[in-house]
């Protein structure tokens, strides 16, 4: 059947084409494959950051939790300072009313 090697050489060109094709597609999924290890890659560099970022925004939430308490806890202690000052304002409005009637009291005396 063969003449001159034909037949040889379809059967060598046939597996050469198939190894070219079986070495494309071998190609193809390593490059598939690379940008897939890429993509992980960053998701989980991405995540890492993620909880790094979020561990930095629960450190500063305590932060700022500390200084709303100490806020507070001003405020506080200046409503009461306030209202010890309304009281004393009360007792020197009295005192300056007392003094006056005594003023004429004693204007009325001298005369």
């Amino acid at each position: 059947m063969e003449k001159d090697g034909a037949p040889k050489m379809a059967t060598a060109e046939g597996q050469a084409r198939f190894g070219q094709s079986v070495k494309g597609l071998l190609t193809e999924k390593v490059n598939t494959c690379s940008v897939d290890v890429i993509a992980l890659t960053k998701q989980v560099l991405k995540g890492s950051r993620s909880s790094e970022l979020l561990g930095q925004a629960a450190r500063n939430m305590v932060m700022q939790e500390d200084s709303i308490l100490h806020s507070e806890d001003s405020l506080r202690k200046m409503a009461i300072i306030t209202t010890h000052l309304q009281y004393q304002q009360e007792a020197i409005q009295k005192n300056v009313r007392h003094s006056s009637n005594l003023k004429d009291q004693l204007n009325h005396l001298l005369r």
